[in-house]
């Protein structure tokens, strides 16, 4: 879940290169509450999509206890709170992403 259209594809070709099945992208909230109907196993989340939080799926992914990290060029403090998911800090290098959705799987 990404509005950067170029980032969202650049983690998306880096993703399935790492062996992911990618179900997105999405670039607009609705778009992400609509692949929630789907199966997912993790999901990436920009921490906000075109000025608006990516907090809705964030509570519907945890919810159904799909893990999720948070990449965000806000900082730590960018995230959504209340949450227990690693934050990875834009600009970022894909195989970065891969890593920490590799281990909020192996967490689960």
């Amino acid at each position: 879940v990404e509005d950067a259209v170029l980032l969202a594809l650049e983690l998306e070709t880096g993703l399935s290169d790492a062996g992911a099945e990618v179900v997105g992208p999405a670039y607009e909230l609705a778009e992400a509450m609509n692949l929630l109907n789907g199966p997912i196993d993790a999901a990436v989340l920009d921490a906000n999509l075109n000025g608006l939080s990516v907090t809705p799926v964030a509570e519907a992914l945890a919810a159904r206890g799909v893990p999720f990290v948070f990449a965000t060029g806000y900082g730590d403090t960018g995230a959504p709170t209340g949450f227990d998911a690693p934050i990875i800090r834009k600009p970022y290098d894909v195989t970065q992403v891969a890593a920490a959705v590799a281990g909020v799987l192996a967490d689960r």
